[in-house]
């Protein structure tokens, strides 16, 4: 009951890019720790968007500088985060039920907020592509930043402190799980969906941003 996907490549206790079945019990490091992620793509049209004619490779023109600086300048990268909170972040409603997410990352609040709307780095990418009909197409791919992060790697540390404590041991100590008779497994699955949400949330105020930029 394992699947790899055609992207696959090296991670905590398992690859990125496998499935693994289980029954009764989760193992946080084989779900991921960039909880969420994900690609958006939408395809540009003339105003009124969407019901005007596509914009074609001929529109942009020969050069894409100004437009990529334009989008560079209001999407960050990397490590960092938006300067200044916006709206589209702060009144995110996920927000309302931040205080139950795990113990150790309540100090990341404010970091997780400045990050909604950003990029974050490796694999990650943003594109300006060409269909097969010469259509424009915008097109991100990423996740629930550091916040994902924090929480897979918060829980992965919770699951490794019960496989010692229940004497269990595994080949490899990241591939450390919940079973579902568990308070700790409702809380990761919890988690999960908060961060699925939250990088779904991401994803959306991207693009926001990025259609923006190619009005």
């Amino acid at each position: 009951h394992v699947a790899v996907m055609s992207d696959v490549h090296l991670g905590i206790g398992a690859t990125i890019g496998s499935v693994v079945a289980t029954q009764g019990a989760v193992c946080p490091a084989a779900v991921g720790v960039d909880i969420g992620c994900g690609v958006s793509a939408v395809k540009l049209h003339r105003t009124p968007f969407p019901e005007g004619a596509p914009i074609t490779a001929a529109d942009l023109g020969d050069s894409l500088s100004e437009l990529r600086s334009r989008i560079e300048a209001a999407i960050p990268v990397g490590f960092e985060g938006n300067r200044a909170l916006d709206k589209s972040a702060t009144a995110w409603d996920g927000w309302a039920t931040w205080g139950m997410r795990h113990p150790k990352v309540q100090s990341l609040r404010q970091k997780a907020m400045a990050q909604m709307g950003s990029l974050g780095g490796g694999n990650h990418f943003l594109e300006v592509c060409l269909d097969t009909n010469d259509h424009v197409w915008l097109m991100l791919h990423s996740g629930s930043r550091n916040i994902g992060k924090s929480l897979a790697e918060a829980h992965i540390h919770t699951a490794k402190a019960n496989m010692k404590a229940m004497f269990v041991s595994l080949p490899d100590p990241d591939l450390a799980y919940f079973v579902e008779s568990q308070p700790e497994f409702h809380a990761y699955l919890a988690d999960v969906k908060w961060a699925q949400a939250y990088a779904w949330r991401n994803r959306e105020i991207m693009m926001s941003r990025l259609i923006a930029q190619t009005e």
